[in-house]
């Protein structure tokens, strides 16, 4: 099986709502490993912003999967905006995540200039490349959100992957951060 995955970030200090919560890092990252386990994964395809994204990956490379990277622009600015712009100490994992996806020729920076648009087209990114794999690979594939089950309203990415990922007609798993 190979996973596309999506879903939140850490919540930033003055978060009004809680949907992931620095503290529950360690809960959420074995439920990603469970899950991993469960779909019997070969190959993980998502993005590396703090949370959802780096557990996933960092899970895949101590499970021995395959691991393709997509950011919605260069490496430095998604580290600035995405990734050491909220609690924890992500920027070293990250960094050891990008430069092993670069080396292998796993990384697909699609190099969007609007934000917004950005971020949505990574969403679609991140299935078509997993789809991709799981094409080459002769594998099943599925879609898994990470996330607190709620969605924020318009404009929630990570609730907008599950509806494409659903529109393509993909299995969907969900995993709560909370």
């Amino acid at each position: 099986m190979i996973v596309a995955l999506a879903g939140r970030r850490i919540d930033a200090i003055d978060a009004k709502q809680r949907r992931f919560p620095l503290e529950n890092v360690d809960l959420v990252s074995e439920r990603v490993r469970e899950m991993l386990r469960t779909e019997e994964a070969i190959g993980v395809v998502c993005s590396a912003a703090c949370g959802a994204d780096l557990i996933a990956l960092s899970a895949a490379i101590s499970l021995g999967l395959r691991r393709r990277v997509v950011l919605p622009f260069e490496r430095e600015r998604f580290r600035e905006t995405s990734v050491v712009d909220r609690p924890g100490d992500w920027g070293p994992v990250y960094d050891r995540v990008l430069n092993d996806a670069e080396a292998s020729g796993n990384l697909v920076v699609i190099a969007k200039t609007s934000d917004d648009q950005a971020y949505s087209a990574v969403n679609r990114a991140i299935l078509d490349e997993a789809i991709l794999m799981a094409a080459q690979l002769k594998q099943p594939v599925a879609a898994c959100i990470v996330w607190d089950g709620a969605s924020r309203g318009a404009h929630d990415l990570t609730e907008e992957f599950g509806v494409e990922a659903r529109k393509r007609g993909l299995a969907v798993v969900e995993r709560m951060t909370i």
